[in-house]
């Protein structure tokens, strides 16, 4: 969904983009492509309308501001009102609370109570995990495996069918936690039971926070399940799943207004890091190719050390064969390559799917090549010719024809990297319009 909705936005400003003049005529083909682009990610059509008139009237309407010129001043405008389309992000404190999950069966409920988990451990709070779900066989063996992967204490009680008795012995029993998160059970509607249940365990936990899971693939189904959750226990922050694999995204992103909370984290993988906080600037600014720093430097902050790699050098976007050793290394912790490069500011440049092909298989074969290099060819490629291929191939045990490729693989990632140089982490209207070839 993330992709395709990219694509469209940022088609719809490449064309606004080769525009000699900026007129009402332009701004309305503009406004048609942000709509195509919208509606078929599922946005609602109300809000894409309501989207389009604001355009429009400030487009036409507003004085662009000194010293910018009328087509940066109405990208501005489609980047405000994009933002302002996703809403608040909502609000996560990293102090002691106690967070209930709420949401349907099926939403993935269950495995982003251990992301949520993990990401509280990854910020230093002590964190533990209630299954309350009663209802759902294997929930507990499910989120006990999940946990112990990550040295998080999990309480349940299997065979038990009294949530309101498993949550109050987990209290009692995880009492030295600072982050104590309560998995619920979900049902596939809305019955009565489950929402009297889940108002019960709310009062019982004196939850700090009640968040709600929404699958992304309901799209605007969301809508309803947001309202009434919220009605009845006053959900004060989303997370949205499963937003690598669905054209609905845009759905469950617009349901979210129905709580008027705000998003909290989406997840987009299927890992246990695969949980990230949600920024609406840093959101759209990556769907428009502009990256997402802050979001890139909090993942690195929380998974690399300075012995591990120098994140300021990998911002920087030039780098030789002996950073990207250090940063092949650091990217297996940071998560999938592609979701790293979505963070990182390309303007409208596509970068080729066989660039985020390395497997881990790849990658190990890469580093035993590096390893067969010497210390002047790792810090200038440049020098390496065809008698070194043969002989750094011989040394590794491998063929030329993966020292090569190697190497062309290197030099794909130095081209794209070279689109973060000045980025600062600041959207940059000015920039964008150059990368869209604009200016």
């Amino acid at each position: 969904m993330l992709d395709r909705l990219g694509s469209g936005l940022k088609d719809a400003l490449k064309k606004l983009a080769g525009k000699t003049v900026i007129d009402k005529v332009a701004v309305d083909e503009l406004v048609r492509d942000l709509q195509r682009a919208l509606l078929q990610a599922d946005v609602n059509v109300k809000l894409v309308m309501a989207l389009s008139q604001s355009i429009k009237k400030r487009a036409l309407e507003e004085e662009p501001p000194k010293g910018m010129g009328v087509r940066e001043h109405v990208l501005r405008i489609v980047y405000e009102e994009l933002v302002s389309l996703m809403g608040q992000s909502a609000e996560v404190h990293l102090g002691p609370q106690t967070i209930l999950m709420a949401g349907l069966q099926g939403s993935g409920k269950t495995t982003t109570t251990a992301k949520l988990a993990r990401y509280f451990q990854r910020k230093g709070l002590r964190t533990g995990v209630i299954c309350a779900d009663i209802f759902r066989p294997g929930a507990y063996d499910q989120l006990l495996h999940l946990c112990r992967q990550i040295n998080i204490p999990c309480y349940g009680e299997p065979g038990v069918t009294d949530a309101d008795q498993i949550v109050k012995n987990g209290l009692a029993e995880l009492a030295g936690n600072e982050v104590i998160i309560i998995d619920t059970q979900g049902r596939h509607a809305l019955e009565d039971n489950l929402i009297d249940e889940i108002v019960r365990l709310n009062v019982i936990s004196k939850a700090t926070h009640r968040w709600l899971v929404i699958d992304a693939a309901l799209g605007q189904q969301a809508r309803d399940q947001a309202r009434r959750f919220h009605e009845a226990i006053s959900i004060d922050g989303v997370l949205i799943t499963k937003m690598d694999g669905t054209a609905k995204g845009g759905g469950a992103l617009s349901a979210v207004s129905e709580t008027k909370s705000g998003i909290v984290f989406i997840g987009s993988g299927e890992t246990i890091e695969d949980l990230e906080r949600f920024d609406p600037n840093g959101f759209i600014s990556r769907l428009l190719g502009m990256g997402d720093l802050k979001a890139l430097v909090e993942r690195a902050g929380e998974v690399i050390t300075d012995e591990d790699v120098d994140v300021n050098a990998m911002l920087r976007g030039k780098f030789t064969l002996r950073d990207m050793y250090k940063q092949m290394e650091a990217v297996k912790k940071m998560g999938p390559l592609k979701q790293v490069l979505g963070m990182l500011p390309l303007g409208g440049m596509e970068i080729p799917q066989d660039a985020f092909d390395v497997t881990g298989q790849k990658m190990e074969r890469y580093r035993f090549v590096m390893d067969s290099m010497t210390p002047a060819e790792l810090d200038n490629p440049s020098i390496i010719s065809g008698s070194r291929i043969h002989r750094i191939a011989l040394g590794a045990g491998s063929t030329p024809e993966e020292v090569r490729e190697l190497l062309k693989y290197y030099k794909k990632m130095q081209r794209a990297l070279k689109g973060m140089r000045g980025g600062g982490g600041k959207f940059n209207m000015q920039r964008m319009m150059k990368k869209f070839g604009g200016m």
